[in-house]
């Protein structure tokens, strides 16, 4: 609803409580609406409105909160992607042997699966003409070198000698480079390549099974396994959008599991998703949380924030915020007969039918301390 909108409804709804109280001739009751003596009159400021008697209009002055409140939100322990480690095959193959298996824990080193491939066939012949290549090369080199020397050829021809050593043996390197990386000893090649975890954690992910097919070549990717370095890991929390400004990067946490509640843990908040679901308006918050070992992904947790204030926060009677549209607004004196309608950000139900006022006006600021009626009447147009 707009503004003006807003300003015709009650100045409509005020001559209505006029005419009905003269017909009447019913005495002013306070919780009969606004008082048939004021007038609500639009001016040029579309935020401004003007009243007869404005005393007729309580006010209360804000209060001051500066105590720490907790939030509390729940979320789910994950891992921390920045620790998951692909366990890859480049030799495209069929598995001959399995020796883990998913959520098994596995040390750094430790042999995982066994694959039988024809590219190690390849890469050592590969390797073995390159050897004799560069053997052949060597030794027309040595010729040329003795040739020349004795005058019966021209340098050139060492020249083209030397340049196709260099060549031959830049391929034998690039021939000895591939057995490595296909991890084939070429002093003791074989068909049969294994594999090793990369790192120490937990098999969170497995691709493969007995006799199945790996590699790129065959089954489309080189992924056999996924590790997880689950000493340290992520809560992921789900906040709501009002929530969102009670939090910040770095801010600490009190992580309590649900299934262990006599165990408390702290985290530091990491980082605050800039997108929301729109469904249900709220925003992952990650976590980072050091595992002591009883973590396991998956678990549901509950995650409380101190939220230590950097300035003292108003207070004011709920009654007094206006909830229009997904916005909050308090109407605040303006001088003479005036009223100011201020948006302001809403936090928190307190105490006492008290609501936390987060940006918009300080404490001691004076409000009206009662829009219900007024929320009533516009709802009723």
């Amino acid at each position: 609803m707009s503004l003006k909108r807003l300003l015709a409804h009650i100045a409509v709804g005020a001559c209505a409580c006029l005419l009905l109280a003269g017909c009447e001739g019913k005495k002013f009751n306070p919780s009969d609406g606004i008082p048939k003596d004021s007038k609500p009159v639009e001016t040029g400021d579309m935020a401004l409105v003007t009243v007869d008697k404005p005393n007729l209009f309580p006010l209360v002055a804000a209060g001051k909160l500066d105590t720490p409140a907790q939030m509390d939100v729940t979320g789910s322990v994950n891992p921390d992607v920045s620790r998951e480690v692909p366990v890859i095959s480049l030799a495209s193959g069929r598995v001959i042997d399995i020796k883990t298996r998913l959520g098994d824990y596995v040390k750094k080193g430790q042999l995982l699966l066994q694959v039988q491939s024809n590219d190690i066939t390849n890469a050592f012949d590969q390797y073995l003409k390159a050897v004799n290549d560069e053997q052949l090369a060597n030794k027309a080199y040595v010729r040329a070198n003795d040739l020349y020397a004795h005058g019966a050829v021209p340098l050139s021809e060492v020249e083209q000698a030397d340049d196709t050593e260099k060549d031959a043996k830049a391929d034998l390197s690039a021939a000895e480079d591939q057995l490595k990386t296909l991890g084939v000893n070429k002093n003791h090649p074989s068909s049969i390549v294994p594999v090793y975890a990369p790192i120490t954690g937990v098999v969170i992910a497995q691709n493969v099974t007995n006799a199945a097919a790996v590699g790129v070549t065959y089954s489309g990717s080189s992924t056999t396994f996924t590790l997880a370095d689950l000493s340290n890991v992520w809560v992921i929390c789900d906040v709501y959008e009002n929530d969102l400004p009670k939090l910040k990067i770095g801010q600490m946490a009190t992580i309590h599991v649900n299934g262990y509640p006599d165990k408390v843990l702290t985290g530091t908040v990491s980082e605050i998703d800039p997108m929301l679901d729109p469904s249900i308006r709220t925003a992952k918050a990650r976590i980072e949380v050091k595992n002591p070992g009883y973590l396991k992904l998956g678990m549901f947790v509950t995650a409380t924030f101190d939220r230590r204030r950097d300035r003292a926060y108003a207070v004011v009677p709920a009654d007094a915020i206006l909830h229009l549209h997904d916005r909050d607004w308090v109407f605040v004196p303006a001088g003479a007969d005036h009223f100011r309608r201020v948006e302001v950000h809403a936090g928190e139900m307190l105490l006492n039918g008290q609501q936390e006022v987060m940006m918009g006006i300080d404490p001691g600021q004076q409000v009206v301390s009662n829009v219900l009626q007024l929320e009533s009447t516009l709802e009723a147009q």
